[in-house]
Formats: structure tokens, C-alpha cells, sequence
């Protein structure tokens, strides 16, 4: 049987398409050249027409994964067009089930207190656990008062009377400055707080300021929580707030019950002085806050070294309260600071508050002052 020869597109080759001329030769009639072109249209076998499907898939796929390593397409989600950017921004997203809040979402506590009228100028050293705190205040007869001059934590005075300098000559030292600023000397007070007296060298700096004529005033856990709640609380929050004071000997929380104050004490931040267990203090905090009464709960009013500490990361400009962030947004900077933030914890947990607001000029010495 004679073969027939066929080309590419599965067309037979006659006699005279074998000699048909290329294309574009002015002796060829457009009537063969039209005849030639509609075969090879009409004609085409499935593995032609695969081929070339397979070459434009091929083709319009590299295209598209050039345009989208350039930036200039867009992926698409679930939820929309998504850039590349954005996808990328959303792997530094918190996972699922992290609380934390972003560093740029922050409350605000708009409070403004009333200012003294024609106010007297009087002083207060406290002698804390782990240094001295000193104020200036000016208070009114309707008791609104007005800090003018504070120097906290001086834990470097304390040391150093602490350590067998002459008492006397530095405490000379360090109530000129506040006769300097016009505090009379009959308005200037000290004040020892609670977790002080536990400490052996508070002692001898009492006997000194005694050996000078000034009165040395001791507080029971109870009397500064009440003190501190005095001083802190804002009159037109004591229907849903309650008070905490942080500090190193003891935590103190105090709110207006019946129209009471009451105050009751806990753990204080340097508990890791005597190896006590985070666990341990954390149990006991959480017991203690719970008692707070729930229509209390709203806002927290805190005071403290830690809480000042906490309360500085977040600070905007020269702002009387402060807001603080929640406390797993924080990394603790010691013992000290880890274990004022394992109370705060507990506090959060045992009362459900989610506004604590820390008061850059209070301190229970100030409600000392008030009491006056």
C-alpha cells in the first residue's frame, strides 16, 4: 500500500502543495494561499490542540508569578486583597489567645483635683522600707492640697546614715533644703511607715531625728492604708474604687466601706528578701484583694516604688495620673520589680479591675498631712 505523506498538522501533501511556494511570493494566487491557511485552521489533531493549550497555560502562569514577586499584584484572601506588605506586617501579629494590648493603644484618666486657695506650705519626710520619700505640699483650709516639691526613693541618705555616719549632721542636711524652700520649721513632719519599723537601722535614724526636737510618727499597716486612701482616693470616686499602696515591707488596700475606711495588709515587694515563694504571696494578695467589695472594683488608685517604677514606661509628659499597662505587658527589671508585679497580678486576678491609675503626687505620708 502506497504511504501517504503527511506534515505536522496531520495534512496530506499533494503534488502540488509540495511545491507551493513560500509565503509572500508575488506568483502565488491569493485563492491558494486562502485554501493552504483555512487547512491548517480546520485540521489541527487533539495532540496539536493540547500542545499549544499546554504553551499558553505555560506562558500566562509565568507571567502572573513575575507581576506578583514585583509588588504590582495583590494576593487575595478570604477577607480581600491583601498586599505583600501587609502580609508581611501580619506575621509580627500577636498569636491567638495573647492579651496583650498594642503599645500604642493607651487609656487616659482625665481627673483634674481642686487646687488649694491660699494655702500654707508644709513638710513630710516618710521613712520607708527601702529609703526616704520627702514632700513639700501646700493645703487649704478645705483640706485640697497641691505638691510642690518631692524627692523620692533617697534610699542613698538612708544608706549612708545607715551605715555609721553622723545622723545628726545629715538629717541637718536634709531638712535645710526643705526650710530653704519655705517650709517653717513647726510644718515639717516625719513619718515611719509600717514595713520600716521592721527594719534594725530605722532605729538609730528615729533617735537622731528625736536628738533635733522633731516628733517621730509611727503608722500601723491599717493607718497608712487609711492614710493613703485619704490622700489618693478622689472624693467622687469613693463609690467605685478602692486604693493599693506597694510598697517594700507591705502591700496595703484600703476603700470606703459604710463610710468607713478600712484597710488590711499584705505582702510587700522585697518578700523575696526571706525566700518566700511566688506562689505563696500570691495566694495571700488574692485573698486579701478579694475582700474588696465588687461595686468597688471599678478603678484602682495605686501608690508605691514599684507602681512609680511601672507607671514611668507609660508616662505622657508632665500628666498627674497615669494609666498602667496590664501586668504580663510588663518585663520586670529585678527581684524587686518581678515580685511588685506577681502582687499587682494578683490583685488584677482577685478583683476583675481593669483601670489602675497611679497618682504621681500622692503618699500616704500626704494623708498624714491632711490629717493634721
Amino acid at each position: 500500500m502506497r504511504r501517504i505523506p503527511m506534515n505536522l498538522f496531520g495534512q496530506e501533501i499533494g503534488r502540488a502543495d509540495r511545491v507551493l511556494p513560500i509565503p509572500g511570493n508575488k506568483f502565488v494566487s491569493f485563492r491558494t494561499k486562502s485554501k493552504y491557511l483555512t487547512s491548517m485552521r480546520t485540521r489541527l489533531t487533539p495532540f496539536a490542540k493540547l500542545l499549544i493549550v499546554v504553551v499558553v497555560v505555560g506562558l500566562g502562569f509565568l507571567g502572573y508569578r513575575a507581576l506578583v514577586s514585583s509588588g504590582k499584584l495583590g494576593m487575595v484572601t478570604d477577607s480581600g486583597p491583601v498586599t505583600t506588605e501587609v502580609a508581611e506586617q501580619k506575621t509580627d501579629a500577636p498569636a491567638e489567645g495573647n492579651t496583650k494590648a498594642p503599645s500604642n493603644s493607651r487609656q487616659a484618666f482625665n481627673y483634674t483635683p481642686k487646687a488649694p486657695v491660699n494655702g500654707v506650705l508644709k513638710g513630710v519626710v516618710e521613712l520607708g522600707a527601702a529609703g526616704f520619700n520627702s514632700f513639700v505640699v501646700e493645703i487649704d483650709q478645705q483640706k485640697n492640697w497641691k505638691l510642690q516639691k518631692a524627692e523620692w526613693g533617697n534610699s542613698l541618705v538612708y544608706d549612708g546614715m545607715a551605715s555609721g555616719k553622723d545622723v545628726t549632721q545629715t538629717l541637718k542636711q536634709y531638712i535645710g533644703g526643705m526650710l530653704d524652700f519655705g517650709v517653717t520649721g513647726k510644718n515639717i513632719h516625719f513619718v515611719v511607715s509600717s514595713g520600716a519599723t521592721k527594719v534594725e537601722s530605722t532605729q538609730k535614724i528615729i533617735k537622731g531625728i528625736r536628738s533635733l526636737g522633731y516628733v517621730v510618727n509611727t503608722v500601723t499597716p491599717e493607718q497608712e492604708a487609711k492614710l493613703a486612701l485619704k490622700c489618693v482616693l478622689p472624693p467622687s470616686y469613693e463609690g467605685q474604687s478602692f486604693v493599693v499602696d506597694i510598697g517594700s515591707g507591705n502591700t496595703k488596700v484600703s476603700w470606703i466601706e459604710g463610710g468607713q475606711p478600712k484597710g488590711i495588709e499584705t505582702y510587700g515587694a522585697k518578700y523575696y528578701v526571706d525566700n518566700t515563694p511566688d506562689n505563696e504571696v500570691y495566694l495571700d494578695v488574692r485573698s486579701k484583694a478579694v475582700q474588696v467589695p465588687e461595686s468597688k472594683r471599678k478603678t484602682c488608685f495605686i501608690i508605691g516604688g514599684v507602681p512609680f517604677t511601672l507607671a514611668k514606661e507609660v508616662r505622657q509628659g508632665e500628666e498627674r495620673y497615669t494609666v498602667l499597662k496590664a501586668p504580663g505587658d510588663y518585663q520586670p527589671e529585678g527581684a524587686k520589680e518581678k515580685c511588685g508585679l506577681n502582687i499587682y497580678n494578683a490583685i488584677v486576678d482577685a478583683t476583675g479591675c481593669q483601670q489602675f491609675v497611679f497618682d504621681w503626687e500622692a503618699n500616704f505620708t500626704i494623708g498624714f498631712l491632711l490629717t493634721l
